[in-house]
């Protein structure tokens, strides 16, 4: 039963969202407390919503700084000289854009931090996309394809959470995989060549003036602050090197660097009241369905529905098919991403798969490097139970069901890809 309403949660939501019958954040709330109504916890609904919601606070607090902060740098000019100079290397070309856009994701993503990725890539491609006209669903689907492939390094979530659960080596994870995950990124890049080549025909090349700042409204030149340019430079790399340290829980490091450079560059109190209002709609917007998402991953986990889903999911396996399993993890890894949390999956799920395909003779390592193909590495940035997907979605102002049904292709056929190339290397097996 609790497997049942689990997958009818899952289901519904993802129903109502791709066909835009409601907003996200009204089917992140309303759809599992309606069947969480069904359960025998449903008297302790409350409780479940509220360990949710304090689950993703920080979240939330750091997306709203974040946002505030990049928003205000944007106001600045901070953008504007990287802006111009990009124009003038790529010659106004949205291939070379595109492309760019994939090599930048996957460099950034060194860290294997899906938040630290997206506040650096998205902020500063954002306002050269819009200068060309180009897709915002392309920069988040780009950027997602490239991070997501590279969230397979072993300091990475999913690695680390794999090799923990299995009791192995996180290398011992990683480095066969090591080639499929090459073949992954150049099949990013391909990726990218096609989208980058749909929006070069759709816009054409530009013949464009370098001058960034003449496009700029008198309003908004106004609050350009050159002569701040250099400090807001130094503040924000600090800022991403605190970040990437983790010199301070990521929310506060936001919350000082925000406050920093508001009084720095709008010292004026009634100016600095107005940059906030410039950016409210933004940050309520995202940050109210961050504090949705996490109604929604609470009534899932306090229910137990996570679990059960994860229980009935191996129990429909068939017997002929246990020498199969590697490939049936490899090719549902990236799918399931939109139905299990990363933890579940990896502490809940992948655990009972390897005993199972342990009985036909498969090591519980291939397992673990066939779910790292596409569990919350190619997936995790579509996944509506991570926060880093409403960071990268908020962050280019695009839609959930618009980003999913735009990438998930790309990155399902990432995952495919990789699995033919770990077989083929040996990585995994089918016997």
């Amino acid at each position: 039963m609790l497997a049942l309403l689990g997958f009818l949660t899952i289901a519904i939501f993802l129903y109502l969202i791709l066909s835009k019958r409601v907003s996200v954040i009204v089917a992140l709330i309303l759809v599992p407390v309606i069947l969480g109504l069904f359960t025998s916890d449903r008297g302790k609904l409350g409780q479940m919503i509220l360990e949710g919601v304090s689950g993703v606070a920080p979240t939330g607090i750091m997306l709203a700084f974040a946002i505030l902060y990049f928003g205000l740098m944007n106001n600045a000019g901070l953008f504007d000289p990287i802006i111009s100079r990009v124009l003038k290397l790529v010659k106004g070309d949205p291939l070379k854009i595109v492309i760019g856009t994939a090599i930048i994701a996957m460099v950034t993503h060194l860290d294997g931090s899906g938040a630290s990725t997206f506040l650096i890539t998205i902020p500063a491609l954002l306002p050269l996309y819009d200068r060309l006209g180009m897709s915002r669903l392309v920069l988040a689907g780009v950027v997602a394809l490239g991070a997501g492939t590279m969230n397979i390094v072993p300091w990475g979530g999913p690695t680390a959470r794999a090799a923990s659960a299995l009791g192995v080596d996180a290398n011992d994870l990683f480095t066969p995989v090591v080639p499929a995950m090459i073949v992954g990124l150049i099949w990013v890049l391909f990726s990218s060549y096609i989208l980058g080549k749909r929006e070069r025909k759709r816009l054409g090349v530009q013949e464009l003036d370098y001058n960034f700042n003449q496009e700029l409204s008198e309003a908004e030149m106004k609050l350009r602050r050159p002569k701040l340019y250099w400090f807001n430079v130094i503040l924000t790399l600090i800022t991403l090197i605190a970040l990437v340290k983790v010199w301070l829980p990521l929310p506060i490091v936001f919350m000082v660097a925000f406050a920093i450079a508001l009084i720095v560059n709008y010292p004026n109190p009634k100016e600095q009241q107005e940059r906030i209002t410039d950016q409210a709609t933004g940050v309520i917007t995202v940050v109210s369905i961050i504090f949705a998402a996490g109604v929604f991953t609470g009534v899932l986990s306090g229910t137990g529905m996570i679990e059960a889903m994860a229980k009935s999911l191996v129990s429909v396996i068939p017997d002929s098919a246990g020498s199969f399993m590697a490939l049936i993890v490899a090719i549902t890894s990236m799918p399931l991403s939109l139905v299990f949390t990363p933890d579940a999956y990896y502490f809940g799920v992948l655990p009972i798969l390897s005993e199972t395909a342990n009985a036909y003779g498969i090591a519980p390592v291939e397992i673990g490097r066939a779910a790292i193909l596409g569990q919350m590495t190619t997936g995790f940035p579509l996944s509506p139970l991570t926060a880093s997907t409403f960071l990268l979605i908020g962050l280019a102002g695009v839609e959930l069901g618009d980003h999913q049904r735009f990438i998930f292709k790309w990155a399902f056929g990432t995952t495919i890809i990789m699995t033919i190339v770990a077989f083929i290397t040996g990585a995994i097996t089918l016997f």
